[in-house]
């Protein structure tokens, strides 16, 4: 793909796309859940994730539920999640902690999240916007590739992704902007592009 002058704003380009896509659903309705799932589904593909935190959600759906599982009952609901052994312990963590405090979700606070276990930047970024209703960027491969990928940004690592993206959109994109280019990477922008196939080509600064 050659680069060509931009002629279009990341904005602009989100509406765009948005408008060419299937309407942003739920993850799961509480924030708990779309924590628990977060959690789940690093390094595990959808079609994976998205069974495996069903199944444990049988179980239980709410802190005070989840802990009174063993975590070899969490492990084994959530097989084959990548590394679910060690998923299990920090759900179980999480939920044990939740339940002894009588909260039954997750603080609604980025830094209090990042004190979990398994927790980083894109999980408490996805459990704020997608639990909350809370602005927040979570940054995944989709949306660090395709932000580079198209010169809005220029970071080699996810981080420094998240933080150049809020320099550089409006805070009412922080939280569109994930599932958006999601679903973009993962029809027409993923790690081989089909540009031929993409809608908005004519716009696009590599087009």
């Amino acid at each position: 793909m050659m680069r060509r002058e931009k002629s279009i704003s990341l904005p602009e380009l989100l509406d765009k796309m948005e408008a060419l896509m299937p309407p942003i659903t739920p993850i799961y309705p509480t924030a708990f859940e779309v924590l628990i799932f977060c959690i789940i589904s690093l390094r595990t593909k959808d079609e994976v994730a998205y069974p495996s935190a069903d199944r444990l959600f049988t179980l239980g759906r709410t802190p005070m539920a989840i802990a009174k599982l063993s975590v070899e009952a969490i492990a084994q609901a959530i097989y084959p999640a990548g590394f679910y052994q060690r998923k299990a312990s920090q759900i179980w963590a999480i939920a044990q902690d939740l339940a002894s405090k009588g909260m039954e979700q997750p603080p609604a606070d980025r830094e209090a999240l990042l004190t979990y276990t398994g927790v980083g930047l894109k999980t408490a970024n996805l459990t704020l916007s997608r639990g909350f209703n809370i602005p927040a960027i979570c940054v995944d491969i989709h949306v660090h590739r395709i932000a580079n990928r198209l010169g809005f940004i220029q970071s080699n690592d996810p981080d420094e992704s998240e933080r150049l993206l809020r320099e550089h959109i409006p805070q009412r994109y922080w939280s569109k902007i994930n599932p958006i280019l999601v679903y973009w990477g993962q029809h027409y922008c993923g790690a081989k592009a089909k540009c031929n196939l993409c809608p908005v080509r004519s716009d696009c600064p590599v087009g």
